[in-house]
């Protein structure tokens, strides 16, 4: 038995794994970087240990260091969570050489699995059916573009060592082939280090879905059936669940066995997931779903099988790692009910899912659900890593009572201190389509723009927030505002967006205040259980942030408030500047100045938590300065590039 576990990883898995290891009976070890010696993993741990820079390729993933730490406080296993060095063959094979238990499968294991077309060639020896594509060694473009033709078009290009949706294109026309190979080669080269794709035929209403597999190292196999994982943007997973909707008996036995024989195709030990593409068109049926990948790791996704089982996975993982055999058979394995799961990150929806930062001033969940997060009030959500803030994970009896418990459980979670995706990942559960089970990948592309659409607040939200900024939620005297015994109607200035609302205060007597918003009055009242406008119970919260204010009414709606000295920049901004979205790394810088550019074209990309971000022209124009190098770490907001104004155009013209 493992005695004494330190975690290779930070954020929400690892303070997930120290809850079992500690369930468990063992101690338990954090490593950390420079800014995560506050986080929750470390206080959380028994022990931890400072890796390194706030850079990842100087902490979690100095694999040496990792088994450096191991070893200096006698651990006897390392955890590696999900990420980072969890999929790194080279790691797994250099803690096995110090004399430590990788909970994870054999680096031989994550080898066969790791590069997508020596996998499928795998796969199909083993009997897992595969997508029609070519997955051969030949990287000519006259010979990739053959395959594509001869395979029939859509097709999908991918990185053969890809993840996370980089190095990879889809293609409608053979004369978009060779631009969309270029572009994927070239994304997939700075991702990954390898350039070389497959391609595969793109099914045209696709679901993803996953099966769980564990082995041991006893020869055993099983699956803890699946998860439907639908649900994404940019190839990333958005809401997941189990089982998958509108599964049917056979197709699961089906889907299962063939993930088994993939685990044991390889001597799998451990957690791992192996992925399908599914034809989603008529209905799920044995004969139309293929292997497209495996993870051999834990899924960010876990805990729907968990809920769903009863069964602790990192458990499982721990169990195995230490020399047991697997604790259920196949058919000892339970199916209850239905559970979802949605990822809450720092990003900006509207703005194409830009990750964020910021302090999260104010974080409450919901009792309805679990919720896995690796941060509280007044951590900083960092540029350095993935922006998630928690995992919001419900369970019924039914696939409606769990997705209405994932509904309310979002509205009533609460965030300020930077932007997040709680009122998409809302919306989305609101879906009707998706409330029927009607899912594919393609739904939050057509339906975008109605799940980003939020709307104008309700009065009493915008009334609430005035109360807040002028101070009423505190006010403890019954006569303040009052002067000779006269209310002194007291102005309140909100910004949203570009609009300015205007509210005037005016006290009534103890815990009463009319408020004026566009010519209409609404009586308020601060009653024992809180505030009640118009007669109506008004939103409880309503947090106060530098500069602004978050009123939470089944959403967060975030309003500026101005203040009154400000009397404007005089920075002299213009639209002519490229500004960073966000905190990052200048990966690259396309353009000099004096350089004529269109719009649309790439000037520059920024790489920030984890993706890369294409910086383009919003116009026609000339280069007039480059603020910027390559492998520059910026803020949100520097300017980058400037372009020259018409007048300047004119001028030289």
């Amino acid at each position: 038995m493992i005695r004494k576990l330190l975690i290779a990883n930070r954020g929400e898995i690892a303070c997930r794994i120290i809850r079992s290891a500690r369930a468990m009976g063992m101690a338990t070890v954090a490593v950390y970087s420079d800014v995560d010696a506050g986080a929750l993993h470390v206080e959380m741990a028994d022990e931890a240990v400072l890796l390194g820079g706030a850079a990842p390729a100087q902490s979690y993933l100095d694999g040496a260091g990792v088994i450096a730490a191991a070893l200096a406080c006698g651990a006897d296993a390392i955890h590696p969570g999900y990420g980072f060095l969890s999929e790194n063959p080279d790691f797994v094979a250099a803690v096995a050489a110090a004399g430590l238990i990788f909970v994870g499968p054999s680096a031989d294991a994550i080898r066969g699995m790791g590069l997508k077309d020596a996998a499928k060639v795998l796969m199909e020896a083993a009997g897992v059916p595969v997508v029609p594509g070519y997955h051969g060694d030949n990287q000519d473009p006259e010979h990739l573009s053959g395959a594509a033709d001869a395979i029939g078009y859509p097709v999908l290009i991918k990185a053969v060592a890809g993840g996370g949706g980089k190095g990879m294109r889809r293609v409608d026309r053979a004369q978009d082939f060779f631009e969309a190979l270029a572009s994927a080669r070239a994304e997939a080269q700075g991702a990954f280090g390898n350039a070389d794709v497959l391609i595969e035929k793109y099914i045209q209403r696709p679901r993803h879905i996953e099966v769980q597999v564990f082995g041991d190292n006893h020869g055993g196999a099983v699956h803890l059936y699946e998860r439907d994982c639908s649900l994404q943007r940019r190839h990333q997973k958005v809401i997941e669940e189990a089982p998958a909707p509108g599964m049917t008996p056979e197709m699961r036995a089906a889907m299962g066995q063939a993930a088994v024989r993939a685990a044991q195709a390889i001597g799998y030990s451990g957690a791992g997931t192996v992925e399908f593409i599914v034809d989603g068109s008529h209905g799920l049926h044995p004969e139309g779903f293929w292997f497209m990948e495996m993870n051999t790791r834990l899924q960010v996704e876990h805990p729907v099988t968990e809920a769903v089982t009863g069964l602790d996975l990192v458990e499982w993982q721990l169990r195995v790692a230490g020399g047991e055999p697997l604790p259920l058979a196949q058919d000892q394995i339970p199916l209850l009910g239905h559970a979802f799961e949605a990822r809450l990150y720092a990003e900006d929806v509207p703005a194409g899912f830009l990750p964020a930062t910021g302090t999260i001033a104010h974080l409450r969940f919901s009792d309805l659900a679990r919720n896995d997060s690796g941060v509280r009030d007044g951590d900083e959500i960092s540029p350095w890593y993935d922006p998630m803030i928690a995992k919001v994970i419900t369970h019924g009896p039914t696939r409606a009572v769990a997705l209405s418990r994932l509904t309310r459980a979002l509205e009533e979670t609460e965030v300020a201190g930077t932007v997040t995706n709680i009122a998409f990942l809302a919306a989305l559960s609101r879906h009707a389509g998706f409330a029927a089970g009607d899912v594919d990948t393609g739904l939050i592309d057509r339906d975008l723009a109605d799940l980003v659409e939020t709307g104008a607040p309700p009065a009493a939200v915008i009334v609430r927030a005035a109360l807040a900024v002028a101070g009423w939620d505190d006010m403890a005297d019954p006569l303040a505002g009052v002067s000779l015994w006269a209310p002194l109607g007291q102005g309140v200035t909100l910004g949203r967006g570009d609009d300015s609302l205007a509210v005037t205060l005016c006290p009534r007597g103890p815990s009463r205040v009319d408020a004026v918003l566009d010519g209409a009055r609404y009586p308020c009242e601060r009653r024992p259980g809180g505030w009640w406008i118009d007669a109506q119970p008004a939103p409880a919260s309503a947090v106060q942030l530098a500069g602004g204010v978050v009123v939470f009414a089944g959403a967060a709606w975030a309003f500026d408030v101005p203040d009154p000295l400000d009397r404007g920049s005089a920075s002299g901004a213009t639209g002519n500047l490229i500004e960073a979205p966000m905190p990052g790394l200048v990966k690259a810088v396309f353009v000099v100045a004096g350089q004529a550019v269109a719009t649309g074209d790439r000037l520059a990309i920024l790489e920030a938590m984890k993706m890369e971000h294409a910086l383009t022209a919003s116009r026609d124009g000339i280069v007039a300065e480059v603020l910027t190098t390559e492998g520059a770490q910026v803020a949100a907001h520097d300017a980058l590039i400037r372009l020259e104004d018409d007048t300047e155009v004119e001028g030289a013209a």
